[in-house]
């Protein structure tokens, strides 16, 4: 009876352990989004709440919920106005729906090839480690100090529940030393209404976002994702977290929520390996998540901005640098073929200094041009 109690306990740390630690990437960008004129704290948080419960309820999984990283970014510079972000996000959620229900994005997962999916989660890793590290940089005495506490953690039996130690323990040390700054309310009720864009937001945001973000999408949300969940969870049903499922779910949650003022959301390779090297394994840690974002937007509205910020940035970034540090020096890179392990290098590369699209494109003409060596020799061209 105690034995399966603190199992089960144990079991719960570790969702919510899983749950904060995708925060590296997710705080920066969404506090940088909120800064902006017009981006209201209601219709953002609310938008990942209910998109991450959709989730939880669909794959059962800790499949993770990001902003669109490229929108995000162009947002944040003021090349995006609230209604082309939300025009974005229409239009990339019809086309995934559209690939999703043709079975086009079935036929571009099967063209893809394990050395390729291997490439791409070394470079996933690899910029994973490079935010981290930034973000530990920036803010070097939470950072490092987060950074030390994993490594004591990582000698022990709960190393798993990092994210979670240092999440709590950094916002309470944040507060301590003067985080009680921020001039915080008390919560209330907030809603958005829903509104649509114009077709001139329509025109600007086809060339201006959604054509780079759409092929970010394809290849780091729903490709590398699949791949990756695939490996984690390798007696799950293939269908379960299939390309096409991660495509029409992206899809359909954006098309809906867009309206009421949700950033453009998708999932994200580099959030299933944080969360799961911090403890994920089911569909809590996404439910808790969707739970504290809601909250976050109704209870807050525009004052969530405040809320979030209560957790600082280097601290954060210590575990996204430990989650992603260990995929990039992934032990099954070793195991292949030397001309294969060519062909993983040389996408990761090319996915951490231009973009998860090209080096998907370099990786895939990579390939390509070493099976053709193998086959003119007359040997398989296996990893």
């Amino acid at each position: 009876m105690i034995q399966t109690t603190a199992k089960k306990a144990a079991g719960w740390l570790g969702e919510m352990s899983g749950a904060v630690a995708d925060f590296g990437t997710f705080l920066p960008l969404v506090i940088g989004v909120l800064a902006v004129r017009g981006f209201d704290g209601t219709g953002v948080l609310t938008g990942f709440g209910l998109f991450a419960l959709a989730v939880a309820l669909v794959y059962r999984r800790p499949i993770p919920i990001q902003p669109m990283k490229a929108v995000a970014a162009l947002i944040i510079v003021g090349a995006v106005t609230p209604a082309q972000a939300m025009a974005s996000g229409l239009i990339i959620g019809g086309v995934l729906v559209a690939l999703a229900a043709t079975g086009i994005i079935t036929r571009i997962a099967r063209l893809v090839p394990n050395s390729v999916i291997m490439g791409v989660q070394l470079g996933v890793g690899a910029q994973l480690a490079l935010l981290g590290f930034q973000h530990v940089a920036d803010e070097p005495l939470f950072g490092g100090a987060a950074l030390a506490l994993l490594l004591l953690l990582f000698f022990t039996p709960y190393r798993h529940l990092g994210s979670l130690v240092v999440v709590v323990t950094a916002a309470a040390a944040f507060l301590i030393t003067g985080g009680t700054g921020l001039a915080l309310g008390g919560p209330g009720l907030h809603f958005s209404l829903p509104t649509f864009p114009t077709l001139a937001d329509f025109q600007a945001a086809l060339t201006t976002t959604a054509l780079p973000q759409l092929a970010l999408t394809l290849s780091n949300a729903v490709l590398a994702t699949s791949a990756i969940a695939a490996e984690y969870f390798p007696d799950d049903a293939k269908e379960r977290t299939s390309p096409r499922r991660l495509a029409l779910s992206t899809g359909i949650l954006n098309v809906v929520l867009a309206p009421f003022g949700a950033l453009p959301m998708c999932h994200g390779s580099g959030g299933l390996i944080a969360q799961y090297r911090f403890g994920a394994r089911t569909w809590v840690a996404p439910a808790l998540f969707g739970l504290f974002c809601l909250a976050l937007g109704i209870g807050f509205g525009p004052q969530a901005r405040d809320v979030l910020m209560l957790v600082p940035v280097g601290a954060v970034g210590a575990i996204l640098a430990v989650a992603g540090t260990e995929m990039a020096f992934n032990r099954r890179i070793l195991g292949v073929k030397p001309s294969c392990r060519v062909v993983i290098v040389l996408t990761g590369v090319v996915c951490v200094g231009v973009n998860m699209a090209a080096g998907l494109a370099v990786g895939l003409a990579a390939e390509a041009l070493r099976s053709a060596y193998y086959r003119r020799r007359g040997e398989t061209s296996g990893i």
